[in-house]
């Protein structure tokens, strides 16, 4: 008897799992500028020397994750050829809804031995977990690189950026190593840094910019080259998918997921063959899928602000001005569970962010001296799309819009 599934065959992908966004390239393309830099960057690590701290900038989908797995990899491996290089440890968290504790206890039970007790989640504060990894870099030694990806997202990125790389100059290690590596969306990042923060950082700082067409046409030839099968692909797809993603965001993880979720339509169609029509079918998916994944990277009091726009522009009133979206914002704050923030300049600092990252139109108004200068702000975005996501997220939907 046959069952729901036993007519299913794969006509068309080979290794799908290429065009995933959890797989890691064996060959980091059309980065290479940006390799050479971290190259220089790391290369005191093969020496014995202190590492430089380095800081990535750029949008998602722009390789700065790929890249630093990629020169992560690279550097473990030379290490073990080089006499003169300590033994390498990496570190890697994502930051994302993640508190400054939360880190550091992360950072001290990974250097823990296997049968030790973890530490505590409860009962101690931070200053307790800094004294603890310490005490663990040192029992362990060597050199230590900690990677904390979309760092603009902790809640208390200054002590962590000031604790850690002055570490040894502050006498809490002696036998150990220590280099940063803060990986984060946001190009405004560093101007929210304390400036005792800066003077400690001294980083390097690496810019990944928009991939252009020609770019992403041959990521994608080379990743379709391995997911689908001989002649399952038209190279117009791949051209289109392509020049879809560089004309929006220049976002190689668009382009891919365009090529998936195209491959997915001619599948659903019973094709044996992506074509430019596919593409077509995929590219309003996943511009769904994508408003999902940038509204869900902004911090938690971002999407509320966010969410706050989006309802008073679906109630007709926007533009609004600042102290009107903070009434809102406090209102959703709580129905959400959260004690909003209470001052007005933390809302202004992240209507200016959302502002920026092209969530919301920001126009200026001037009444002269009876009403003065201010801004108002209102969304670029379908508010009902936004209230539909935002809705998702806090209620844990980890579905996609495919």
């Amino acid at each position: 008897m046959s069952g729901p599934f036993s007519n299913v065959t794969d006509t068309i992908f080979d290794e799908k799992q290429v065009l995933t966004e959890n797989y890691q390239p064996e060959k980091i393309l059309e980065r290479d500028e940006e390799i050479e830099e971290y190259r220089f960057a790391l290369q005191d690590v093969l020496f014995g020397r202190d590492p430089e701290n380095i800081m990535l900038y750029g949008k998602a989908g722009l390789g700065k994750t790929a890249v630093t797995k990629y020169m992560m990899t690279a550097l473990k491996d030379e290490v073990t050829t080089r006499d003169s290089a300590d033994e390498l440890t990496v570190h890697e968290l994502n930051c994302n809804g993640k508190t400054l504790f939360m880190v550091v206890r992360t950072l001290v039970n990974d250097l823990l031995p296997d049968h030790a007790s973890p530490f505590p989640k409860r009962g101690l504060g931070t200053g307790d977990a800094f004294e603890e990894l310490y005490k663990r870099l040192d029992r362990v030694g060597g050199t230590h690189l900690m990677v904390f990806d979309e760092i603009d997202h902790l809640d208390d990125a200054n002590t962590l950026l000031y604790e850690i790389p002055r570490a040894k100059s502050n006498g809490h290690i002696t036998q150990s190593k220590i280099g940063v590596i803060g990986i984060s969306n946001n190009y405004t990042f560093r101007r929210s840094l304390s400036p005792k923060v800066k003077d400690t950082l001294m980083e390097t700082e690496i810019s990944f910019s928009p991939y252009d067409a020609p770019e992403l046409q041959t990521i994608l030839s080379t990743r379709a080259a391995r997911a689908f099968v001989e002649g399952a692909c038209d190279e117009s797809a791949i051209n289109l998918a392509a020049a879809i993603a560089a004309r929006d965001m220049g976002n190689a993880r668009q382009a891919i997921d365009l090529l998936r979720t195209g491959a997915e339509a001619a599948l659903k169609a019973g094709d044996d063959c992506v074509q430019e029509q596919h593409i077509k079918e995929a590219r309003d998916i996943v511009k769904r899928g994508q408003l999902t994944t940038r509204i869900r990277d902004q911090t938690q009091h971002a999407q509320y602000i966010l969410e706050s726009v989006a309802r008073l522009e679906a109630a007709g009133r926007t533009p609004a001005r600042t102290r009107d979206i903070q009434h809102r914002y406090q209102t959703v704050a709580n129905s959400w569970g959260t004690d909003p923030l209470t001052t007005l300049k933390s809302v202004q600092d992240h209507l200016s962010d959302l502002h920026m990252l092209g969530f919301l139109r920001r126009s200026e108004q001037n009444k002269g001296e009876s009403g003065g200068r201010y801004f108002e702000y209102q969304s670029e975005l379908d508010p009902e799309l936004i209230l539909d996501v935002r809705e998702r997220i806090e209620h844990g939907d980890t579905l996609d819009n495919r």
